[in-house]
């Protein structure tokens, strides 16, 4: 059973997909610097000085000076202003996603070389593909007889 757990974490794709979710993770929090610290402070301050992280509705009846103090004394909250940033963070997440996919698809697959060997009708011998006579068999080589070979 060891081994076989061995084979399965060794292989390419198992490890790919942890790497993916590692840089995954790391490029979350890059996501979540740039909407708290950077995003969301000019989009506050354009709606008149709005911390989002700080909205929330109390459902306690009691009145708290911030969402923090809220939930240290045990309130029961919504917090709304973190659900907003979370919405923010997934579309920036899925417009970088978005890029990258377009981008991905845009970069042309290198084309698979042209053959330079064919097959004689003849004696299935491999030959140039320029050639016109068998240097095997020294059958003559027309397009009628390299199409009738294509269709066997």
């Amino acid at each position: 059973m060891f081994r076989e757990f061995k084979s399965f974490i060794a292989r390419g794709n198992v490890i790919d997909l942890a790497v993916a979710v590692i840089i995954g993770a790391a490029f979350g929090q890059i996501v979540n610097s740039l909407v708290k610290d950077i995003v969301m402070p000019p989009i506050g301050l354009l709606l008149g000085k709005v911390d989002f992280s700080n909205l929330y509705i109390n459902l306690s009846g009691k009145t708290y000076s911030s969402l923090d103090a809220a939930q240290k004394a045990g309130a029961p909250t919504i917090n709304y202003g973190l659900f907003i940033n979370s919405i923010i963070n997934f579309l920036i997440i899925a417009a970088v996603i978005f890029l990258m996919v377009r981008l991905i698809n845009r970069t042309p697959l290198k084309k698979p070389a042209s053959p330079e060997t064919k097959l004689c009708p003849y004696c299935l011998s491999s030959i140039p593909v320029k050639a016109t006579r068998c240097p095997h068999c020294t059958s003559q080589l027309s397009e009628q007889s390299e199409h009738a070979a294509g269709q066997k």
